[in-house]
Parts: structure tokens; C-alpha cells; sequence
């Protein structure tokens, strides 16, 4: 492997930084193109809430697993810029207007609501902050010699022979490189324009982050909320170690916007999460919201994340579709792409059960009508 390989990474979430760091340590040189900004989206936005055994039983645990270790010894290495923290997390229920005595609460919720039990341990559940986290990752892979370049690809590159060549970026400039991978979230179904992938939807989430301070100790919660409509949320709150408490109940599906700056909340969507919040705590009744949040996480057809070659032209590669596992999963992913590109191989994670060529393409003219 030279070690002035150019890579190209179509996207700057959490997913696209670990690529470019993993990378950029094995001496490559990462080059990040992206159109919005780095952590612009859900690697932003995300609940950043981590969890060692929860994939059991699942193709996915052996990527869960790994990626986990990795959190832990990446937070270590890096100094841990990002706010990792161990969590205890529980799980429980409540029912709008029922003032009952709960069972087993925890002093920071609300009488009403009943906790069932404990779910995750500091030796199996944590949690980082998922900004802080993507921007540290994407610092620490420039130290490594990564370049970040703002730009829209708008199409691959060929040398005359057919290979790829590199990428084009919406304002004509051209970036060449010896493999591109495609790493944009739910925005990856753009590549299918250049490339034989499947389908890469988007499902929108919204959240609350509150300005708890010390109020709420290094604990998550994963409850069922019945509304007075009898309507079903499942609300996840974890408390974080800069002292915020992010909070998330609501998902929809909607049309995509083609540029990430343009994601907007669904209506009355923050005020009904904000009304459950002031109901399920007094620490969140009282604690100032400082965001307000909507996103799209990627997810496909079966479930599964996209990582692996792109069948049909040497050199591309793609690494999307973790739904609510992005965040937890970017580690491991990212090393087993480095190790795809430049071993041949990924030596840590079997990547078999998330090949592209498990599902079928989108047809580019389906994809011109949407």
C-alpha cells in the first residue's frame, strides 16, 4: 500500500470521520468532501447512546461488540474530547396524568412513573455527545493527515480506460483519488445516480436537549408513554457528562430535502415532546431547552447497514444505513472499511451480512420521478 493513497469520503457524519481516521493512522490520505457541514445531521442531532450487548442474537453483534471496545480505547487515546461516559439505564412506563406513585423511581423523575428494570450497566451501556464526537473524530484524522473539502459531489470520475478516477464537485472542480466511498446518510441514495446501490431511505426523528447541570446523575431511560389521545411514545432520555439531557420520542417519515440545511421539525412536534418531558420529570420541568432538533437517519430496505465494495466498479465502496446504531457502530465501521481498502479485507468484523449486492439497486429512473 503506497502511502500516499488518496481516498475519497462522500460525507462528514460519524460514519465518514471514522473512515477518514482509521485511514489516515494506516497513512493513507482521507480526503472528506462535504456539502453542509461536519456533524451537520444526525451525527449531530443523534443521542449518541451506546450499548455493547443489545445487537445479541443479530448479525449486527459482532459489529456492536467491536465497536463499543473501540469507543472506550478511542475516547482513552484521544483524551476524550467528546464526553464519553459509562451510564446505568433503566426501563419503565407512565401514562399521561397518572399522578401515581411509581415503583422503583429514581429521584430526578416524576412520581407517575414506574420503572421494570435495570437494562444496561457502566460495564454495557454509555453514552458520548455525538457533535463533539464526529468534530473530534474529523480533527484527530487531519492530524493524521486527512484534508476536509466543503463541496457537493455531483458524479464519479473515469480515466479513459473506464477505472475510477475521483470524484466531480457541484461547482465543477475535480478531486482525484484511488477509491471513493459513498458515507452520506440517508443523502447516500444520491449516489445511485453513479452507482449500483440499493436504497438508502430517510427517517426523520426529533429531540429536546435540556440544560440539566447535575441534576440527573450518568443514567439513560427507555420508557413507553401513553398519551390522554392513548397513542404509544417511546421516549429515550440520557443525561450527559457536559450536563445536558437529550430527550426523543417522535418519529415520522416525510419527503428527504435534498440539502441537509434544509430539515425542518414536524409541526407540534417539539411542543408534544416538550409537554411529556415537563410531565415525566421535575428536573426537565425546570431546566431550559437549549435545542430543538430534527434529523433523518438513514436506514434500507432489511434493516441492515450498507458496508462493503460496490459490485461493479473496483474501488468504490459504501458505508450507510446504520439507523439508530450510527452513532454506536461509526468506530468499527470505520476500521473495517480502512481495512477493506487497503488489506483487501476487514480483519476485525465479518462484513458478509452487510454486502450492497444483498439487495437490489434502485433503478437511477425511479430515483430521477422521486
Amino acid at each position: 500500500m503506497s502511502p500516499a493513497r488518496r481516498i475519497i469520503i462522500c460525507g462528514g457524519g460519524a460514519i465518514g470521520t471514522a473512515i477518514a481516521y482509521f485511514l489516515g493512522r494506516r497513512g493513507a490520505l482521507p480526503i472528506v468532501i462535504e456539502r453542509h457541514e461536519v456533524a451537520g445531521s444526525a451525527s449531530g442531532k443523534s443521542g449518541g447512546f451506546l450499548a455493547l450487548d443489545w445487537c445479541r442474537g443479530t448479525v449486527l453483534d459482532g459489529l456492536a461488540r467491536r465497536s463499543f471496545a473501540l469507543h472506550a480505547a478511542l475516547a482513552e487515546e484521544l483524551g476524550n474530547p467528546w464526553g464519553y461516559r459509562r451510564l446505568t439505564t433503566y426501563g419503565g412506563y407512565a401514562r399521561e396524568g397518572d399522578d401515581a406513585r411509581g415503583t422503583g423511581g429514581r429521584p430526578w423523575l416524576s412520581a407517575g412513573v414506574t420503572l421494570t428494570g435495570r437494562l444496561g450497566s457502566p460495564q454495557t451501556t454509555a453514552l458520548v455527545e455525538p457533535r463533539a464526537y464526529t468534530t473530534g473524530m474529523m480533527r484527530a484524522a487531519e492530524e493524521h493527515g486527512a484534508e476536509l473539502r466543503p463541496g457537493a459531489v455531483t458524479s464519479l470520475v473515469r480515466d479513459p480506460t473506464g477505472a475510477l478516477a475521483g470524484v466531480a464537485l457541484d461547482g465543477g472542480e475535480i478531486v482525484e483519488g484511488d477509491a471513493v466511498v459513498i458515507a452520506m446518510g440517508p443523502w447516500s441514495i444520491l449516489a445511485a445516480h453513479w452507482l449500483p446501490l440499493p436504497a438508502v431511505y430517510g427517517y426523520k426523528g426529533h429531540s429536546l436537549v435540556f440544560d440539566t447541570g447535575s441534576a440527573i446523575p450518568a443514567e439513560a431511560l427507555f420508557l413507553e408513554y401513553q398519551e390522554a389521545s392513548g397513542e404509544v411514545l417511546t421516549p429515550e432520555l440520557f443525561a450527559r457528562a457536559d450536563g445536558t439531557t437529550w430527550v426523543c420520542a417522535i418519529s415520522s417519515t416525510g419527503p428527504l430535502p435534498i440539502d441537509p440545511a434544509a430539515v425542518a421539525p414536524d409541526d407540534g412536534a417539539h411542543a408534544r415532546l416538550e409537554a411529556m418531558c415537563r410531565t415525566l420529570s421535575p428536573a426537565l420541568s425546570t431546566a431550559p431547552i437549549v435545542a430543538r432538533q430534527a434529523c433523518f437517519r438513514p436506514v434500507t430496505e432489511d434493516g441492515l447497514p450498507l458496508i462493503g465494495a460496490v459490485p461493479g466498479l473496483a474501488g468504490a465502496y459504501v458505508a450507510t444505513g446504520h439507523s439508530v446504531w450510527g452513532m454506536l457502530n461509526a468506530p468499527a465501521t470505520g476500521e473495517a472499511i480502512s481495512e477493506l481498502i487497503l488489506d483487501g479485507t476487514a480483519r476485525h468484523i465479518d462484513l458478509t451480512p452487510f454486502a450492497p449486492e444483498r439487495l437490489s439497486p434502485l433503478d437511477p429512473a425511479r430515483l430521477r420521478r422521486a
